[in-house]
């Protein structure tokens, strides 16, 4: 009797583990199933992007199957009906799958397993998605971790586990009566395109950690990973979003990395190391405290004001702030990098979150759900957990009364504007003394270099040293 491997966050064949275990428990008799579930794609925050980069990576695991002698089912609707319903046309023994931790996936697989339970099929889930489930590291007092330090501490003690190879059997190919969807491209789903996205797929993903591994760009990640016209990081955030390369195979050879390097250059791979662990860590709190999906991870700031005081000004500076005309250019560089090519440097991701909510004194719900709306790599953990940091909501944020600057900021890691001349062109000629504030511009620079400000760029919106005087007076109201 065949089993069914459900495909999730998992696009993949290399270190998989649910599908390893479906391999070998049925000897290669799987039933390698992705739904597109609607309710999912139908959801208020789902990207265009997303989609499309999740179709490229279907595309390449369909390829790998086919390779093998199998290929990729895929169903349309609810992801309930359709496993039962291919459980029923294949009388399949058992489904197989990798645990995912949101919220809402959890709700989703209890009540999964127990319809495909009650129809008789065997249903078995793995740890996959992370090096350590949520319950594997807690305090001494059995508490799950809710600041970094301590949690990573933890993480790095404790022994990892290798990535695997692909089970060693030959998989059986799937009976013609079962059929599939054709895959369909963004535009069959009812999504519109209009960015650029990476391709996506394992083959593609397995080939830029290598590359990553073993390149510079990880002897001097810790240096230049902040500098955001630099190619100092590995883009490897949509692959481990959705699982076409396992955090095992990215532990591996940054360790293998670390261990070649001279002592001088081990920072960087050991700084790399930190941001997988950052990942689990968002993971974990999000688990441990579902709230914080749509309520402040620190709840004595449910009663932290939000907005200017005139719900058409607030979506005057939101609308601002998205499409990147804000006057403030290392925030409007990284709001164009976003809406363009649906990624964002992590550094800008920091700069802009305080932006909207300590500068614009907007809600970081709008700007989380604006994230989701437009990230390739969209993550709800992560994305939550960055949102709360920069708002001061969150666990192990940063501490309320700490509001980036964005003129320093924009000194500081783009110093020549480099970054911003990139994606904001109409300051393309702007002076580096004025590139960081073009506002204050004498009108004859403004002229020569053919930047009118309030005309070929917006003067800035809010004033920053009052903004931030508001913020720090309404969080000091809370405490």
């Amino acid at each position: 009797m065949p089993v069914i491997h459900w495909f999730r966050r998992d696009l993949r064949l290399t270190d998989n583990t649910a599908f390893n275990h479906a391999v070998l428990s049925s000897g290669g008799e799987v039933l390698p199933v992705f739904i597109l579930d609607e309710g999912l794609l139908r959801g208020r925050d789902m990207a265009p992007a997303r989609v499309h980069f999740m179709l490229d990576c279907l595309r390449d695991l369909d390829n790998s199957l086919k390779q093998r002698g199998s290929r990729l089912i895929v169903r349309r609707g609810d992801s309930e009906t359709e496993l039962l319903k291919l459980a029923r046309e294949a009388n399949a023994s058992a489904a197989y799958f990798n645990r995912d931790y949101t919220p809402a996936a959890r709700k989703r697989d209890q009540r999964i397993r127990a319809s495909l339970q009650a129809a008789g099929v065997k249903v078995e889930s793995f740890k996959d998605l992370v090096i350590f489930e949520e319950d594997e590291l807690l305090t001494g007092a059995g508490k799950p971790y809710t600041v970094f330090t301590p949690y990573k501490k933890a993480w790095l003690a404790r022994p990892k586990p290798a990535a695997t190879e692909p089970a060693d059997q030959t998989l059986r190919s799937v009976p013609s009566a079962i059929q599939g969807s054709p895959l369909p491209n963004p535009h069959n789903l009812g999504f519109t395109v209009t960015q650029a996205v990476p391709p996506g797929g394992e083959s593609r993903a397995l080939a830029m950690v290598q590359d990553f591994a073993t390149s510079e760009r990880i002897a001097n990640y810790a240096s230049q990973r902040d500098i955001p016209s630099e190619d100092g990081t590995s883009r490897l955030s949509p692959h481990l979003r959705f699982g076409t390369v396992s955090p095992r195979v990215c532990l591996q050879a940054a360790e293998a990395a670390h261990n070649a390097m001279s002592t001088s250059q081990r920072d960087g791979a050991d700084v790399w190391i930190s941001e997988l662990i950052w990942r689990e860590f968002y993971m974990q709190v999000l688990y441990h405290f579902p709230h914080a999906n749509h309520g402040n991870f620190k709840r004595e700031y449910d009663g932290l004001r939000w907005g200017n005081g005139s719900q058409a000004r607030d979506d005057e500076l939101f609308a601002a702030w998205c499409a990147g005309r804000t006057g403030y250019p290392i925030v409007d560089a990284a709001m164009r990098q976003l809406n363009q090519t649906a990624w964002m440097h992590n550094r800008a991701r920091m700069i802009v979150a305080s932006f909207l909510t300590k500068d614009l004194l907007l809600d970081w719900r709008l700007g989380e759900s604006y994230f989701m709306q437009k990230l390739v790599d969209g993550d709800p953990a992560a994305n939550n957990g960055g949102w709360q940091w920069a708002a001061s909501t969150g666990t192990d944020a940063q501490p309320y009364f700490r509001v980036f600057n964005p003129r320093l900021q924009s000194e500081r890691f783009d110093p020549e504007g480099k970054y911003i001349r990139r994606w904001v062109p109409e300051l393309a000629h702007v002076p580096s003394d004025y590139i960081h504030e073009p506002s204050a511009m004498p009108p004859m620079i403004q002229t020569q270099t053919k930047c009118i400000i309030g005309q070929d760029y917006p003067a800035p919106i809010v004033n920053h040293a009052e903004q931030k005087d508001e913020i720090l007076r309404r969080f000091k109201a809370i405490k």
